[in-house]
């Protein structure tokens, strides 16, 4: 072996170990501050804020909503969707407030993703959504009134100020307890929450 291909074969494995090292490293944790009441006394609330326009939020979907249906009793997760400022944001953001407000968040959540994510449907814009509606099953009538309604415009704005108390500044972010907060959208994400459920549950 030539002197020439020794150092390129160090090369290589060193470029593999850093990769290696870089896929194995922990989300990042980082503290709420100032700490934010949790909505509820009795469980250890886990927040998603998200977006159906966020392809990251996309990827997360499944895996979370596999985790959600393990988890305890005492555990309770809800999402908050964000439209950092953004118009066609805002407009997603309230079909999901809209379909929560109908009880059909759970049902209809991934369908919503994939026509956005994959069929590139715009579903910020009304007529796209009412045809989008009438084909998925969902009563466009009782949406459009649900969407007009005082209760889903204070939950949009309610949902608003949250991303705000909690200085959010990328999707999908998970916030445990109003505490602690991690972003990503892999398995190592959804780890690093439950060790921050597992330290709210020890007091700590």
């Amino acid at each position: 072996m030539t002197r020439r291909n020794s150092l390129k074969q160090l090369l290589v494995v060193l470029a593999l170990g850093f990769l290696g090292s870089a896929q194995a490293a922990a989300p990042e944790i980082k503290t709420i501050n100032p700490p934010q009441p949790s909505g509820t006394s009795s469980q250890i609330e886990v927040l998603e804020f998200f977006s159906y326009a966020c392809s990251h939020c996309y990827s997360l979907d499944p895996k979370l909503r596999k985790w959600e249906a393990a988890q305890k009793s005492d555990v309770v997760v809800k999402r908050v969707p964000v439209s950092f400022g953004r118009a066609s944001w805002a407009a997603l953001g309230r079909i999901y407030t809209t379909l929560e407000a109908m009880k059909l968040a759970d049902k209809f959540g991934p369908a919503v993703f994939d026509a956005i994510q994959q069929g590139q449907v715009k579903l910020q814009d009304e007529k796209t959504r009412n045809e989008w509606l009438v084909k998925t099953g969902i009563d466009v009538k009782a949406f459009n009134d649900t969407w007009r309604s005082f209760g889903v415009e204070s939950l949009s704005r309610r949902y608003e100020q949250l991303a705000v108390s909690y200085k959010i500044d990328g999707v999908p972010t998970l916030a445990v307890n109003g505490k602690f907060k991690v972003v990503g959208d892999d398995d190592e994400t959804l780890k690093a929450v439950d060790s921050l459920i597992q330290k709210a549950r020890n007091g700590k």
